[in-house]
């Protein structure tokens, strides 16, 4: 998979790209200024930024990477706080604070023994971190104090809903719900392997993905549960769109997605992409229209949309599959890690984004 000749990849033309040698574990934006994040494998978050506007024209994207010393050995997981900093969670038991442009990491939670592989925060500053069956909270809102959950299972996926005040964790046999409103924590079961989770922009619908080829939704409202089964591989990328409640997932060949606003979304199933035999391996949909960037394991990246016949190369095949895809809160930018080591920042102008109509 290969883009046209007589179209170069994004990247060449607005974009730059570094190779790290080691893997690009996760990637992620901050919630303003423009700057960018990437874990590693060897232990170090790389630092790019900030974005620089250029009067109406796509901005410069950032031509070098601050290497930042984090953990002793692997980065595991990363995620972009409220208050401007990059939370990190390695295999040496640590929640550090990485705030730019500082080349320092601020320790914020030990736990010996343990290996962080799940951070995430949320829209009010709380922040949580898990390993194994267990979950910490903290932040301004718990007033210093460290919340500690234990889960009836192994902690696989966590997400802050767009609020920022409730967490959601997935694990075998359903997802727990906590509120930082009471402090309780509600189960959703449902029978499967839960290893991926997303939130609808509204807070309305909690999606998660299953080991078992599948895709579950709740609708929290009232409680119903979809479940989508037959999916082509195990769902990647999962994720809903900015508006609306179009639900996506990779995985398999093509992107698969669901409407929940229909009265049967799964008889609605819809399929876009490029029509290749490589799998999907990470999704990101633009905040603000109806264009999605597609990740594959062959390391290409493509910009698509739903119902559309064409697909624009962001970047061509190598370097390994695209382990983290995420745009610029703006959407002005996307960046994107694969699993040999590539790291890229492309600017993606607004003429490019008017292939889609306003999601």
């Amino acid at each position: 998979m290969n883009a046209p000749a007589a179209m170069p990849p994004l990247l060449e033309l607005l974009g730059e790209r570094w190779r790290l040698e080691v893997p690009v574990v996760a990637l992620a934006w901050a919630r303003q200024g423009g700057r960018v994040a990437f874990a590693l494998g060897d232990g170090a978050v790389a630092l790019g930024g900030p974005l620089q506007p250029r009067g109406g024209r796509p901005p410069a994207v950032p031509r070098e990477l601050q290497r930042v010393p984090a953990h002793e050995g692997a980065c595991l997981a990363l995620a972009a706080s409220a208050d401007g900093c990059f939370l990190s969670g390695g295999d040496d038991g640590r929640l550090l604070c990485i705030l730019p442009p500082r080349a320092y990491a601020e320790e914020l939670a030990r736990h010996p023994g343990e290996w962080l592989d799940r951070v995430a925060a949320g829209a009010r500053g709380l922040r949580a971190c898990a390993s194994g069956k267990r979950v910490w909270l903290q932040g301004p809102e718990l007033e210093d104090e460290v919340i500690e959950l234990a889960l009836p299972c192994g902690v696989t996926a966590l997400a802050f809903d767009p609020a920022g005040g409730r967490l959601a964790i997935a694990g075998h046999g359903g997802v727990s719900l906590w509120s930082a409103a009471d402090r309780s924590l509600r189960r959703l079961d449902a029978p499967g392997y839960h290893r991926s989770l997303a939130w609808s922009a509204d807070g309305r619908f909690l999606a998660s993905g299953l080991q078992e080829n599948a895709v579950g939704c709740w609708r929290l409202g009232d409680g119903r549960h979809f479940l989508f089964e037959g999916h082509a591989g195990q769902p990647r990328g999962l994720a809903f769109a900015a508006r609306g409640h179009l639900l996506a997932a990779g995985g398999g060949p093509m992107v698969a997605a669901w409407d929940l606003d229909q009265p049967r979304p799964a008889a609605g199933r819809i399929e876009f992409g490029y029509p290749s035999r490589v799998p999907v391996t990470a999704l990101a949909w633009h905040p603000a229209r109806a264009v999605a960037a597609v990740g594959y394991h062959n390391g290409a990246v493509l910009l698509c949309r739903p119902g559309g016949q064409h697909s624009l190369f962001v970047k061509g095949s190598g370097g390994g599959p695209v382990e983290a895809l995420a745009w610029a809160p703006d959407g002005g930018a996307l960046a994107l890690g694969t699993q040999q080591g590539d790291a890229a920042v492309v600017a993606v102008p607004a003429e490019i984004l008017t292939m889609a109509r306003t999601a």
